[in-house]
Order: C-alpha cells, then sequence, then structure tokens
C-alpha cells in the first residue's frame, strides 16, 4: 500500500471521507494543512501537471463565490500568485505518492494509480458508498451543478 501525502483544509467534509477512503483501501494517509503549508510558486505548480490553469482553482473558495477571482480569466502565474495569497483558492487535496503529485480527488483517476479497494472486507461496503459519491464536488449532499460557477450557498 502506498504512503500519502495528503493536504487538506483541516475541517473539510469531502477531505475527511476522501482521508477515509485511503485508509480503508490500506493506504498510509499523512495530513498536512493545504492552509498553512509554506508554498513555493514552483512547488505548487508540481501538482497540477498539464491541466488547464480553470482546474486548479477551488470553485467554492470566496474569492471565487465572490466574483473577485474568475478561473476562466487566469493565466498560469497569475493563478500560482493569486494561490501562494490565498490558499482556500487551491484545488483541493493536493496528493503525492513518490514522485507524482495530483490535486483534487478524481475517485477513477486516483483508483487507477494507486487502488481505491477496501483492503478488508468488513470496510467494504463503506468504502463503495464512498466511491460512489461526489468528493469532488457539493460536501452538503446536494446533486447540483452550482460549483461550476462557483456558486453554492450551502
Amino acid at each position: 500500500m502506498a504512503r500519502i501525502i495528503f493536504y487538506e483544509k483541516p475541517g473539510c467534509k469531502n477531505n475527511t471521507k476522501q482521508k477515509t477512503l485511503l485508509t480503508a483501501a490500506g493506504h498510509e494517509v499523512v495530513p498536512y494543512n493545504l492552509l498553512t503549508e509554506p508554498w513555493t510558486v514552483e512547488r505548487l505548480r508540481s501538482f497540477f501537471g498539464d491541466r488547464p490553469v480553470v482546474e486548479w482553482i477551488n470553485r467554492a473558495a470566496p474569492a471565487v463565490k465572490s466574483g473577485e477571482v474568475d478561473p476562466e480569466k487566469l493565466d498560469a502565474q497569475t493563478a500560482l500568485i493569486l494561490m501562494l495569497r490565498d490558499p482556500l483558492l487551491i484545488r483541493r487535496p493536493l496528493i503525492q505518492v513518490g514522485d507524482r503529485r495530483e490535486a483534487g480527488f478524481d475517485v477513477e483517476k486516483i483508483n487507477a494509480w494507486i487502488g481505491l479497494k477496501a483492503a478488508d472486507e468488513s470496510l467494504q461496503e463503506m468504502s463503495e458508498k464512498l466511491m460512489n459519491q461526489d468528493l469532488q464536488g457539493c460536501a452538503h449532499g446536494h446533486d447540483h451543478q452550482h460549483h461550476q460557477q462557483g456558486k453554492c450557498n450551502h
């Protein structure tokens, strides 16, 4: 099983579910506070790979929801500077296993990468329930698309 460096926002419901799923799969999760981590432009950039800049941004961040930051209009350098100033803008979690780094929690992608199958039969039902949830979207349990515009009011 993998040792996962997991940068999270403490108290985030989805980050808690994500860590539970990873742990149930037998992985060792080493959590760090995304908001207090001493990021550099280079280190932060390494988590986004070849993703478009718009996918680097947490659309539920207050600055996005208020309209102060428009992810669609950011270039890479501006996005990185804004994220260093306001870490709530960083799409989370940031995950590192070995030399590979990723942003966000795409269940299919992570399952293919490190595996999310429950390590123990007693955890299988809980793991399957978590894997069937949207662990990237709204943590409030609604079925809606407003996060795409950064407008969750819940």
